[in-house]
């Protein structure tokens, strides 16, 4: 059997542990100490992410996108190739390592979605970047930790609490779509969603076809104004 690989570990600003990086048998994985967050060989419920988002939008497609978390650059390399040549996909990433290795190592497994000419990189913490918006946003993308009620660092639980999900509402257009990645579900996180004023549908799939631990995405659209088409 081949031996597991550390290939480099960073600090998260705001937690004690460490994000590590391991390489196995031609695949990566990333661990947070004990806690492993991804693969390099399961990430079909990171691309329904987006998928399930921009689905849920229709038309026009989507022009303004930002996503929390890069990962290992599956949904974002899922949205470029949903969107235009005209779209404007920010991704923010609060571990700039995690960044470096997406460019260094492991890009290739995604398509290198970073070399996009579509793609804004900011290393941050994407409530600062929800914040920012002026309600011009067409779909908000969030895989930041483990889900809404699974958190593993605490600071996340600003952008999951109802004053984060009243935030990301007013970044958004009418019509437009806040999408969550999580690793468990979360029936109160549901209500939670509904109470901000968002219209919500909630999806279970597993992480890799028919198989894999199950995984839920919450797909909340801000409803359009009245009258409005």
């Amino acid at each position: 059997m081949k031996p597991r690989e550390l290939i480099a570990s960073a600090c998260v600003p705001g937690h004690t542990a460490k994000i590590h990086c391991y390489h196995h048998d031609g695949s990566f994985t990333f661990w947070l100490d004990r806690i492993e967050l991804m693969s390099s060989r399961v990430h079909e419920s990171e691309e329904a992410l987006a998928q399930l988002a921009l689905e849920s939008l229709g038309s026009p497609k989507a022009q303004r996108v930002l996503v929390g978390g890069l990962g290992m650059g599956f949904t974002l390399a899922r949205v470029l190739k949903l969107v235009d040549a005209k779209a404007d996909v920010e991704v923010v990433e609060l571990v700039p390592e995690v960044v470096q290795w997406n460019r260094d190592l492991l890009g290739h497994f995604a398509g290198h979605p970073l070399a996009d000419a579509r793609t804004r990189v900011t290393v941050g913490d994407v409530q600062a970047a929800i914040a920012a918006a002026q309600g011009n946003l067409d779909v908000i993308l969030l895989d930041v930790d483990n889900g809404p009620e699974a958190l593993t660092r605490p600071a996340n639980d600003g952008l999951y609490n109802v004053h984060g999900l009243a935030a990301a509402r007013a970044a958004l257009r009418p019509g437009g779509v806040l999408a969550i990645w999580s690793a468990a579900e979360a029936p109160p996180f549901t209500r939670r969603l509904q109470h901000v004023g968002f219209r919500v549908e909630e999806h279970h799939l597993r992480a890799r076809g028919l198989k894999g631990p199950r995984r839920t995405i919450w797909v909340a659209v801000r409803p359009a104004a009245k009258g409005s088409r």
